[in-house]
């Protein structure tokens, strides 16, 4: 790990539509089109879309109807995950052969500190490269990767060129880089804390890094101080393999509100999927599920229910958190938000440390 006065280096890598990319991948007749994994044209929740979808304004957490409105020509395609996962842990083998310090974000995604690597590549850039390469060489998909000096900045610059792209944030680079960036662009700021930070007056980094550290605590409380150094381009995090979860969850904001029970059981459908796939991928349990539900007005509510014994399967996730959205019907708002998590983790089945996690994709 870097030491005080040595800059650390981070690469964020992320696939590029990760899904979408694996299924076109295997099945030529699918590449060069429009398809959604996930969902159907009647009912569910696109999970990713392919590039091709995306021109037509497609997204991941899209309603299927939707989403077939936006694009007539989508081909929804059922999801593979224990293909993904098998992907996925190709991937992993390839970062794990440059640094031990992985930490995995999904299984398209994951931070690598490559400050002191295990090839003695002296530029990150060059291992980025390197890494990418190897993935195309190796799975026959695309990834993108941000380089910088810390996470949070790493993280932004995977964004910049994709897909198949790389971008270096350098600590010269890096304030003026936050600073230009619309607050709504900040990993980590959601639209209902960009909402809160507009109506403040802050659209902008620069914005942002005006508010003195007493502002942003009184209006954002413990984030504050996250927000306060991110404005300057700092952020201290490490890559940590070896991180312990108090809880595994997943959200989702709609593009349209949702009214009814059905709805909102396909809505939370590929929530429940990520969650146990976490859970089973990284072989913990937990006996606590809570649903979480943002109204039209961003009024917020969660209802939870604890077990005796552990949750053993995605069946028994499933009825739990259906039984707790079962009351929020009828509603006389819509709702804009679904969430949820499973907590109250079995200590004991919990990796160990420096054992790799595998999370729930996240849409890229």
């Amino acid at each position: 790990m870097a030491g005080p006065d040595r800059q650390r280096k981070v690469i964020h890598v992320d696939m590029d539509a990760f899904y979408a990319s694996v299924e076109q991948r295997d099945d030529p007749d699918l590449r060069g089109k429009p398809i959604a994994v996930g969902g159907s044209r009647e009912r569910g929740v696109v999970a990713a879309a392919s590039y091709e979808a995306r021109r037509f304004g497609v997204r991941s957490a899209m309603p299927s109807v939707t989403a077939k409105r936006k694009c007539a020509e989508l081909i929804f395609v059922k999801p593979r995950f224990d293909v993904y996962r098998a992907v996925s842990r190709q991937i992993r083998a390839i970062f794990a052969e440059y640094t031990p310090l992985i930490e995995p974000l999904s299984l398209d995604e994951a931070y690598l500190d490559v400050t002191e690597n295990l090839k003695a590549v002296a530029s990150a850039t060059d291992v980025a490269e390197q890494i990418r390469a190897r993935i195309r060489a190796e799975t026959g998909l695309t990834a993108s990767a941000g380089v910088s000096y810390n996470k949070f900045l790493a993280k932004m610059a995977s964004d910049e060129n994709k897909p198949d792209g790389l971008f270096v944030i350098t600590p010269r680079m890096g304030p003026a880089y936050v600073e230009a960036l619309p607050v709504g662009k900040f990993h980590g700021i959601g639209p209902a804390t960009r909402a809160r930070m507009e109506g403040l007056g802050i659209f902008t980094g620069t914005d942002l890094k005006a508010r003195t550290l007493d502002f942003l605590r009184e209006h954002f409380g413990k984030a504050g101080l996250y927000y306060y150094w991110l404005a300057r381009g700092v952020d201290e995090r490490r890559v940590s393999p070896d991180r312990v979860r108090k809880s595994v969850g997943a959200e989702t904001t709609f593009s349209a509100d949702l009214f009814t029970p059905e709805e909102a059981r396909a809505a939370l459908d590929p929530l429940i999927t990520k969650v146990w796939t976490y859970c089973e991928d990284a072989s913990i349990r937990g006996r606590t599920a809570t649903l979480k539900a943002k109204y039209a007005d961003f009024q917020q509510i969660t209802r939870s229910r604890t077990v005796d014994e552990p949750v053993e399967s995605r069946a028994m996730l499933e009825e739990m958190v259906i039984a707790l959205a079962e009351p929020l019907f009828p509603v006389s708002k819509g709702i804009r938000l679904l969430g949820v998590t499973i907590s109250s983790l079995d200590v004991e089945s919990t990796p160990r440390p420096g054992q790799q996690l595998r999370l729930p994709f996240q849409g890229s």
